[in-house]
């Protein structure tokens, strides 16, 4: 399957200046000389027209490159086809390049081949879809930092240190007779335990700047949840007008705070309505509390709180929270004292409150962790639960050493160690799990 060459739109569909169709494989070369007219020169762009070969016809215009292997980024020949990016012409050449024996490529293959051929490591790999898909600079640094190799060579390391401890253990089963040099196991698996637990301190900030933070701006009707939005986003976004219940489905768009992306869902105001279309925004708002990683609760501080106040605090439960207490430009009725959240006075007329507000929100989601980025942090899920499993077997190993267990038991443990570090890296990692990766990403990366 991965010795096929295979073709791909590299770039979004839609209309645009340019548009790039890919090929890797045996014969990039070949089906590009077959549908190109102009001359191909190695690591050079060649001008010329894509014709159809069977008809003679001229589809496009384009400028043609074509690099060999190994150089390349899937170590493979590569062909890139840089056409003019409305959807007919990349169509068109994607289509030609597949009569002519290409295939098209799955979702992520370009860069599967790089991992499969030594290019990068399954790390790396995770960390291109994750530069494509960056919201802010700081998720985009750590994603550069992934790429880059930096916690491919911590995890290596760690992977080194634990190699050497197994093959004194080792050495000590198949050699009883023979003297082997003393080594302090004790010492070396606590050391290699610390190293991994600072790597997994580092992950639940790595995964917020990575994924985001999904935030329910939640409240009654009129409450100034709208206009909040806008502020916090600078632009005007929702529609906002004195009529209560403007809003009747959620809203989402996605903010950049301190470098921390959150996708803040405007909501439609929570209350007991016997309109269908309003029924439908007010279980549409409950479902985006439930889905919510962080509510923002806003209340109407200018007057008392209402039934309909106390029903949302009720709703949110035990979630994680932040009540922006609107309309503090106005007299205050509300009694807030005693919500069991963080409260922050804004005003979202004036804007007087909000840079306090989005401090609080930015420390409520790092779990109040000052973090810089340019450090060597874990930002993926799936690295982060490796990592865990990595220390649970770190921990029985320790354990058993303590214990007086036989080596035999030590081995296995550390063994399991290095399978749970390898599946970052990609050197123990199976085939359903490679197809999960690489599903997500787009066909032509």
């Amino acid at each position: 399957m991965y010795q096929d060459t295979i073709a791909a739109i590299s770039t979004p569909l839609g209309e645009g200046g340019i548009g790039i169709v890919r090929l890797s494989g045996a014969e990039a070369r070949p089906i590009a000389e077959t549908i190109f007219q102009g001359k191909l020169s190695n690591r050079r762009l060649s001008y010329g027209h894509i014709i159809d070969p069977d008809s003679s016809e001229v589809v496009d215009e384009v400028l043609v490159s074509y690099m060999p292997a190994p150089h390349t980024y899937t170590r493979e020949d590569v062909v890139e086809i840089n056409c003019h990016g409305g959807p007919l012409p990349l169509q068109r050449i994607l289509q030609l390049a597949l009569r002519c024996g290409a295939r098209l490529a799955n979702p992520g293959e370009f860069t599967l081949r790089a991992f499969l051929n030594g290019r990068i490591d399954l790390a790396q790999a995770e960390s291109v879809l994750d530069i494509v898909t960056a919201r802010t600079q700081a998720s985009l640094r750590l994603a550069l930092q992934g790429l880059r190799g930096g916690l491919s060579g911590a995890v290596k390391s760690l992977r080194s240190e634990l190699m050497s401890t197994l093959a004194y253990l080792t050495a000590r089963i198949d050699f009883p007779e023979d003297e082997v040099e003393p080594q302090d196991v004790v010492q070396s698996l606590s050391e290699s335990l610390a190293r991994l637990r600072g790597l997994i301190a580092t992950a639940d900030s790595g995964i917020v700047y990575r994924q985001g933070v999904r935030t329910a701006i939640v409240g009654r009707p009129n409450v100034g949840k709208s206009s909040l939005l806008n502020r916090l986003l600078r632009q005007d976004r929702s529609i906002v007008t004195p009529i209560p219940g403007t809003t009747r489905d959620t809203v989402e768009e996605v903010v950049n705070l301190r470098g921390v992306p959150f996708l803040l869902v405007d909501t439609a105001g929570i209350i007991h309505s016997k309109d269908v279309v309003e029924s439908l925004g007010v279980e549409r708002s409950r479902r985006a509390v439930e889905q919510a990683d962080l509510v923002l609760l806003v209340l109407d501080i200018s007057e008392p709180l209402s039934d309909a106040d106390r029903d949302i605090i009720a709703l949110i439960g035990d979630r994680p929270a932040l009540v922006a207490a609107n309309k503090s430009d106005l007299r205050q009725e509300a009694q807030i004292d005693g919500l069991p959240w963080e409260v922050v006075r804004t005003s979202a007329l004036t804007g007087d409150g909000l840079s306090e507000l989005e401090a609080r929100m930015v420390n409520l989601a790092l779990g109040g962790d000052v973090v810089t980025c340019d450090a060597l942090m874990v930002a993926n899920p799936r690295h982060k639960a490796a990592l865990e499993r990595a220390e649970k077997s770190l921990v029985q190993a320790l354990d058993g050493v303590a214990s007086g267990l036989p080596d035999d038991f030590i081995t296995i443990d550390l063994t399991a160690a290095l399978n749970c570090l390898g599946e970052i890296t990609g050197e123990t990692v199976h085939e359903e799990l490679l197809e999960a990766i690489f599903s997500n990403f787009c066909v032509g990366k």
